[in-house]
């Protein structure tokens, strides 16, 4: 099984190439393009492996700062740009702001599958 980790002291995110799963946890507050850089190339190489579905569980993420949000939701038009994959998002009820924020990436893919549990 491969499984690509990067950590930081507030949140976590794994990679597995064999569910094509990224896993975002704990609590992720970006101030600017130094701190999601390294986060934007993690994805885009998830990205570049050509999975015909990737999904990003995002039930263990806390909390998601308005830049966080806008680094997602450059990453769902990257998706939709390919026009061969497909995109799942696992979410939680948990954090009140996944509902709200997660149901507006559909308006970004239509196609995204959002499970809310």
């Amino acid at each position: 099984m491969a499984i690509q980790n990067f950590n930081h002291d507030d949140y976590q995110i794994t990679y597995d190439s064999d569910t094509t799963t990224i896993s975002l946890g704990g609590t992720l507050r970006l101030s600017g393009l130094e701190q999601s850089n390294p986060i934007i190339q993690f994805l885009n190489e998830a990205l570049e492996a050509e999975p015909q579905t990737i999904t990003l569980n995002l039930r263990q993420l806390q909390f998601l700062n308005s830049f966080g949000i806008n680094m997602l939701s450059k990453f769902v038009i990257k998706v939709r740009k390919t026009q061969k994959k497909n995109l799942v998002i696992l979410a939680s009820n948990q954090f009140p702001w996944q509902k709200k924020s997660l149901k507006n990436l559909q308006k970004l893919m239509p196609t995204i599958k959002l499970d809310l549990d």
